[in-house]
């Protein structure tokens, strides 16, 4: 197996992402999308088993890890999250479609990506992990169908308005405080801090106006049945009337599953691949 060969890439707004590349370069590129709070390495285990057959790409987003940081809350929104994600696949696949995997806010940020009609040609299958579109899960909360199940998610997502306020998830991190309410083990603080504006700048505008957009990218959603933060209702049901080819699977495991059961999301990103080939 090659080693991890590590690159900047600049993105639209100057700013340069730290990616990392394992595996045959001239294999099938698969690019792995870390959520809040972690870095490139959450992927680790399932990079050691991918790197065996495909082009394994990661890369920490702003703010995190190696890449630099953004100036401001603006610099952390949806649109520009999908563009830095638009400037990886360019520098790591010019040439051919990408499949993507993405975890929690990995996934939030990368259904930007798979629904926009001038990007998603670019992605030949997608893999969503505990994160839906914000979008398509501010629609489904808003349907009186099941109350119930938006209620559960409503209080699942008690963070998400904690978030909203100044200075007082920054005291959480600093404290250790915010720690005890996320599993995965420790991170850095300056990824926990800086990932907090990935809410500010995108959750109100989001509830306010959710504009949801279809996508034809075949897309695989992993939803794990105990997961602390999204619950498998939102997971599995809140894309289906956008995409148009969509497969869902409940798994046993917690939000972290990727960390936890690296073996077998590997195992399911591989299938889902070799199940749907390149676009």
């Amino acid at each position: 197996m090659t080693e991890q060969a590590k690159r900047l890439v600049e993105t639209t707004d100057g700013l340069r992402l730290a990616v990392y590349e394992r595996g045959p370069a001239d294999a099938e590129t698969v690019v792995l999308v870390h959520g809040y709070p972690d870095n490139h390495s959450v992927w680790d285990g399932v990079v050691e088993v991918l790197a065996e057959r495909f082009h394994v790409v990661t890369y920490d987003v702003r703010g995190t890890g190696e890449s630099e940081v953004p100036d401001s809350t603006a610099g952390y929104r949806l649109a520009q999250l999908s563009a830095d994600f638009e400037a990886v696949i360019d520098a790591v696949s010019p040439d051919a479609p990408v499949h993507v995997a993405a975890h929690d806010w990995g996934s939030i940020q990368t259904w930007e990506s798979v629904t926009d009609p001038a990007l998603s040609s670019r992605i030949a299958t997608y893999v969503s992990i505990s994160g839906p579109d914000l979008g398509m899960a501010t629609a489904w909360l808003r349907e009186r169908t099941h109350l119930r199940s938006s209620l559960r998610q409503l209080a699942h997502s008690w963070y998400v308005f904690v978030f909203q306020a100044p200075l007082l998830p920054e005291a959480m991190v600093r404290s250790g405080l915010l720690a005890r309410f996320v599993g995965g083990g420790p991170r850095p603080t300056k990824d926990q801090v800086n990932g907090v504006e990935l809410y500010r700048a995108n959750f109100l505008g989001k509830l306010v106006r959710p504009e949801p957009r279809p996508t034809d990218v075949p897309v695989l959603v992993i939803a794990p049945r105990d997961d602390a933060y999204v619950t498998v209702p939102l997971q599995t049901e809140a894309p289906r009337a956008y995409a148009t080819s969509l497969t869902t699977q409940v798994i046993d495991g917690g939000h972290w599953v990727v960390t936890a059961e690296p073996g077998m999301i590997a195992g399911e990103i591989a299938a889902f691949v070799e199940k749907e080939g390149v676009r």
